[in-house]
């Protein structure tokens, strides 16, 4: 199963995760300072808030969250044939996670995030542990 990932910037985090946890009738997955992130059901959405006191309520990016890394690499390979430009595949640390992961850009800027995640992890700011690049990726 894949679900829509929805990041948004807020002004102020308390404040967003009482609100989205009343709104959703769900209690956040991953609290951290200035992040955190809800697994939502129904409908089914992951909902990751990214605290930003001087640019909040502007979407941060876009996401699907896939199951597996197969995945990950089907969806970068069938982008990759419908002539779209992507980030190639990456093993990151961010935003408190392990991830295999894809960016791609869309019209107006609008960053999208194809990923599955693989573990925890301590470290928010992106860091590329690994590089799955290979001579035909972009």
């Amino acid at each position: 199963m894949s679900r829509l990932q929805l990041a948004i910037d807020v002004a102020d985090l308390g404040e967003a995760v009482a609100f989205y946890s009343q709104m959703f009738s769900a209690e956040p997955a991953k609290v951290r300072p200035g992040y955190a992130n809800f697994i939502i059901d129904e409908p089914p959405l992951k909902l990751v808030l990214n605290e930003n006191p001087d640019g909040g309520g502007s979407i941060n990016h876009l996401g699907v969250e896939v199951d597996d890394v197969r995945s990950v690499h089907e969806a970068q390979a069938r982008m990759t044939a419908e002539g779209l430009s992507t980030s190639g595949i990456d093993e990151t640390l961010c935003c408190y996670a392990e991830k295999t992961e894809t960016w791609i850009e869309g019209p107006d800027d609008i960053r999208w995030e194809w990923y599955v995640k693989t573990g925890d992890s301590e470290q928010f700011e992106n860091v590329i542990t690994s590089s799955n690049k290979g001579c035909c990726d972009n």
